[in-house]
């Protein structure tokens, strides 16, 4: 067999990197069930239709297909995609269980998903995202959009990573600004103002007159709302100040105040109101999240998500709900390559026990297994070589101590400082720091 050939946007870490991920889902995981949020997975599959009537994402999808499959052939199993994303997959398990749960239903689900995008530092084609939602049956109250960044927020502090910022907008200011100015398509509006910070201010207007029909006034006004950004309630004010009414502008002006000034209470600087987020997605209808780590800014947004009231829905039942997703393959990436996250050691084991002659192998093995009964990640030697042949293979493995059984008594040694002393497989217990590797910013 030849070389294979590595492919890109397929991220596979290295084992060091891999206890990292772990130790980052098992916090995020934690966070999520101290809120109160249930553990859900659904297929990776889902049919082409449902993952195509929302948002520009056909040419993300991928198709799932039979080799030997029929390209002509009737649609059935070859109408199939990967899941982009994880709310529009939970958004149809809501409508087929919606007799099993019970509302307002709280879920968090950590999967992979898998988008048809160009590969660069921080993007992939198939990555892992943590999300939570909460949908209620026919309405859902506005308090639950101003929860989402409380989750979020403690969470990622949980984690050795750098400080966040979450810029939160709701979609109806920006769409009842739009109707206010005149503008007929908010939509195709939203979508321009999405890519302001990709293609600058003088690209947007253009795309605001070459999709949303905007008149050079317009466009400006669409610009001036979307510089407005504070870390409190008082961009509310600057809104007013632009001098348009509607309806839906101020009921998203309100829902907006109450989410800042809610995070503003529970951790000051969490968040900042950004009139320039809009999220790419169709489906979002009131406040919207994405999520910068600072020193990281020019990467985008690690977490992101919004309101969305019709995305399940059937017949004249509806399903509105909130959510939001940290994309941790992203998150993890972009700090593996700055160097900036790093575990203690590069395996789980904390003892190695020598071998002394392979035909002493068994008392090795009975000393291992009374280690490992007590929570020691712990292996065996894998031959009976000199002892400083063991401990150099416990050095390149980072393993911190090695035990050694013995006639009159078994010693264990920190490899690390050299310290020796006698032991006892039935009680001897590492220091807690030992126990595990550490996961920590850079020198850990």
């Amino acid at each position: 067999m030849s070389k294979p050939t590595p492919l890109s946007g397929f991220p596979e870490w290295t084992p060091a990197q891999r206890m990292i991920e772990q130790f980052v889902l098992d916090r995020i995981r934690a966070t999520f069930e101290l809120y109160g949020f249930a553990p859900l997975e659904t297929r990776s599959v889902e049919p082409l239709d449902q993952l195509l009537r929302k948002g520009e994402t056909s040419k993300e999808v991928y198709l799932l297909r039979r080799l030997q499959a029929d390209v002509d052939g009737p649609a059935g199993d070859d109408a199939l995609g990967l899941h982009f994303d994880l709310t529009v997959p939970f958004a149809r398990y809501v409508l087929e269980n919606a007799g099993k749960l019970q509302f307002p239903f709280r879920r968090y689900q950590i999967q992979k998903v898998w988008r048809g995008e160009r590969p660069q530092e921080g993007r992939y084609r198939e990555f892992l995202q943590a999300d939570i939602d909460i949908v209620d049956r026919d309405t859902l109250p506005a308090h639950y959009e101003a929860e989402m960044p409380l989750v979020i927020g403690d969470a990622l502090r949980s984690l050795p990573i750098p400080p966040v910022r979450i810029q939160v907008n709701n979609r109806k200011i920006c769409e009842g600004f739009y109707r206010g100015v005149g503008l007929t398509d908010p939509e195709a509006a939203l979508r321009a103002v999405d890519k302001l910070d990709k293609i600058g201010p003088a690209r947007v207007a253009e795309l605001l007159a070459e999709t949303a029909g905007a008149s050079e006034a317009q466009a400006k006004a669409a610009l001036a709302l979307a510089e407005i950004s504070a870390p409190d309630a008082s961009f509310a004010d600057a809104v007013r100040a632009l001098g348009v009414d509607d309806p839906l502008l101020d009921e998203g002006v309100a829902e907006l105040t109450a989410v800042v000034e809610t995070a503003a209470a529970h951790a000051p600087g969490l968040c900042v109101a950004d009139l320039r987020i809009a999220r790419g997605l169709d489906y979002y209808t009131g406040t919207v999240y994405e999520t910068q780590m600072i020193g990281y800014e020019r990467f985008g947004s690690i977490c992101s998500g919004g309101r969305y009231d019709n995305l399940a829905s059937a017949g004249n039942v509806r399903f509105p709900g909130v959510g939001i997703s940290i994309g941790v393959t992203r998150m993890l990436g972009l700090l593996f390559g700055a160097g900036a996250l790093t575990a203690s050691r590069s395996v789980p084991t904390c003892v190695l026990v020598a071998v002394t002659a392979e035909e002493d192998r068994a008392a090795s093995d009975a000393v291992a297994a009374a280690l490992r009964s007590r929570g020691v990640p712990t292996e065996v030697s894998p031959s009976a070589a000199k002892f400083g042949k063991q401990i150099r293979y416990a050095e390149r493995r980072g393993i911190p101590y090695v035990w050694f059984p013995g006639a009159d008594g078994d010693e264990v040694k920190d490899i690390r400082s050299g310290d020796q002393v006698a032991a006892a497989a039935g009680e001897w217990t590492p220091p807690r720091a030992d126990l595990k590797p550490l996961v920590g910013g850079a020198g850990v």
